[in-house]
Formats: C-alpha cells, structure tokens, sequence
C-alpha cells in the first residue's frame, strides 16, 4: 500500500520531526510513502478566520496535490475534519466537486489509519511516563476516540496512560492559534494544566498539531514541570 503524507502547516513550521516519525511509523507498518512537494496547507486558519475565498483558493491547491488514487494521512484530526467536512461548503457544485468527493473518501487521521485500515497498533515504542491524554476537541464526527489512541498506547512499555473522563475538553486554541482570545485560552489552559499535574503527571500525549502548539506554548511560558508530546512521536521511539 502506498500512501500521499500530508504535513500540515504548523508541523513544517514549528515540529518538523513529526512528520519524520510519522514516516518511520508508517514505514514500520509496512506502508510505502510517498511526498508531494507541491502541497500546501489546506486552508483551515484563513477559513476559519474568515476569508473564505482565500480558503477556497488554497483548497483548490491540496485537492490538485492529493488527486490520486492514494489514501492521504496527515497527523492533525482538525485538519482532516475540515477537510472532509468544510471543503463540501467550498466546493460544492464546482469543478473540484467529484475530486473533492474522492479526496473525503481518502483522507484519513494518523491514528484511525493506523488503528482502522492498515491495523497496525504494536511499534514496540517505550516511554517510561505517567501521561495524561488530550484528544482535539475541533474534529467533530471525526475525532480520535480512547478506543482507537488506547489500542496504539497500551503496547508503549512503561507508559502510565491517564485518560481523563473530559479527554477532549479544549484546550483553547479556538481553532485561531497562539495568543488569540487569550483571556479564554489562558483560563483554559491554566486549568487543564493544573489537572494534568492532580493526576500525578508530568506528560501530556495529544493526538492533533494545534494542541500541541498551544499546550506546549503555554508550558513553556509558564515554566511548568509537564512534557508535550505527539503521539507519532511517541510511537516512534520504537522506530
């Protein structure tokens, strides 16, 4: 099976060595892997700030760089929701339509790809770790379950995985980023941080890039005892 690597924006940006270890999951799954350079973002931050015709002018670039026949895995749950889900607000009756139809079918989250389609879920990963889990609250009928990050996490040796009973409380990105509604964001934050550290633990495993970047941002600001981390990277260190 070969499949198109999607890098979001914020991961070639900010944590480039997620969309390496992603690559030496997927490899490790027994997937071939194939990078398009011409990708781009797919839209989601200018959508969700309001212009949407910039949104749809991009969109218009991801739908070209992934018309294939191949699945598309990306490590960001948000990104693929708006994706499948905004992009039929985008392009719906257009000329991109029937390959945006094809695109939904094909786009997939790293973690159901891994847990759903290839079912590979032991990478022989280790992380000696209590760590408490955050799943992406902006990925609506999409979004990762305890299920499918659990089947992946049991088999890391040495993890303590705490999984809250609100998993995908948010986390105050806003779909917006850093520093924006920061009154809300940092309320947010502080609280979900304090409750990570009640549990006794000093690492927190998301499953999306936006939370990363946001709960990693206000740890360090903060100067908190807590390490974030992606699962990809967490499943690489078997890799």
């Amino acid at each position: 099976m070969t499949v198109d690597i999607f890098i979001p924006c914020l991961v070639d940006q900010f944590y480039p060595e997620i969309g390496v270890n992603m690559v030496k999951v997927l490899e490790k799954a027994g997937v071939e892997v194939h990078y398009n350079a011409e990708q781009t973002c797919c839209g989601k931050s200018a959508f969700d700030n309001g212009f949407w015709d910039d949104a749809g002018n991009i969109g218009e670039l991801f739908i070209n760089a992934f018309n294939s026949e191949n699945y598309v895995v990306g490590p960001s749950p948000s990104c693929v929701y708006f994706v499948k889900n905004h992009y039929e607000k985008l392009f719906y009756n257009s000329g991109l339509h029937l390959e945006f139809k094809s695109l939904k079918k094909r786009i997939y989250d790293f973690v159901p790809f891994l847990t759903d389609i290839v079912k590979v879920v032991d990478f022989e990963a280790v992380l000696e770790e209590k760590a408490f889990l955050h799943t992406c609250c902006s990925s609506g009928d999409y979004s990762n379950t305890p299920v499918q990050i659990k089947s992946l996490l049991k088999n890391v040796s040495g993890l303590d995985l705490v999984i809250p009973e609100n998993y995908d409380e948010s986390c105050g990105y806003q779909g917006l980023g850093p520093n924006q509604m920061t009154q809300v964001s940092d309320v947010l934050l502080k609280n979900f941080c304090q409750k990570v550290m009640d549990a006794g633990s000093s690492t927190i495993i998301v499953d999306d890039i936006t939370c990363l970047l946001n709960i990693d941002t206000y740890v360090k600001r903060q100067k908190l005892p807590i390490n974030v981390f992606h699962i990809v990277d967490v499943l690489a260190t078997g890799c």
